[in-house]
């Protein structure tokens, strides 16, 4: 099991997180977030992966962040099409460089047919708690409609995960589900962008440490 924690902002912040060594840090390229990413990312372990978030990104700034950051993974969080995907690859080789992760939005219902053009295209899907916000609402949505997933794509759970969800967690990762890893944001907040170290030290060692021993 995977750890993603995502909306990074400050440096300081950022080397403590990676101390912790999750697999993924997210940094968000959307001027309307609060956790909107301008600044510098410190050099970090290989085994973490840098991932930009995007909504509704043009290709071009994509293409500037890669390469500005030096990316290893892309999130598309907004209404991107098998079109603007298959374009991305094609016209500019991303599928070499870094994992694309195709968000979508869950709240009671979901139809999982609407992922079948974007399995052969995306390294793994990302189901999200679909709020207000484009991510960070800090709520999660009701896990029993992934149930129903009808995929062998591996997935990112995110969502308003925090401590509170550790039992569910738990629970959760006996199914057949293949839940590749946990997205975790606003509920290890101590502000917008600013994360809580024991928090996050607590919920790796109660969920992800706890799985990888299974």
């Amino acid at each position: 099991m995977k750890l993603k924690v995502c909306g990074m902002k400050y440096l300081e912040n950022i080397q403590q997180v990676a101390e912790l060594n999750p697999d993924y840090l997210g940094f968000i390229f959307y001027d309307k977030s609060k956790r909107n990413f301008e600044g510098v990312i410190p050099q970090l372990p290989k085994t973490i992966k840098k991932t930009g978030v995007f909504v509704n990104a043009t290709i071009d700034k994509i293409l500037e962040k890669i390469s500005t950051y030096n990316l290893q993974a892309i999130q598309l969080h907004g209404d991107e099409t098998v079109e603007f995907i298959s374009e991305l690859i094609a016209n500019c080789g991303v599928e070499k460089q870094v994992e694309i992760i195709k968000v979508f939005g869950i709240k009671d219902q979901f139809n999982f047919e609407i992922l079948k053009p974007y399995e052969s295209l995306v390294d793994y899907f990302l189901f999200d708690t679909k709020g207000k916000e484009r991510g960070g609402n800090g709520i999660t949505f009701n896990w029993e409609v992934l149930q129903k997933y009808n995929s062998t794509k591996p997935f990112f759970l995110s969502g308003g995960i925090g401590l509170e969800q550790v039992a569910e967690l738990k629970e959760i990762q006996k199914s057949n589900l293949p839940i590749y890893a946990l997205d975790v944001n606003s509920k290890f907040e101590i502000e917008a962008g600013l994360k809580s170290i024991n928090k996050l030290k607590e919920f790796k060692a109660e969920v992800i440490k706890n799985k990888q021993s299974n």
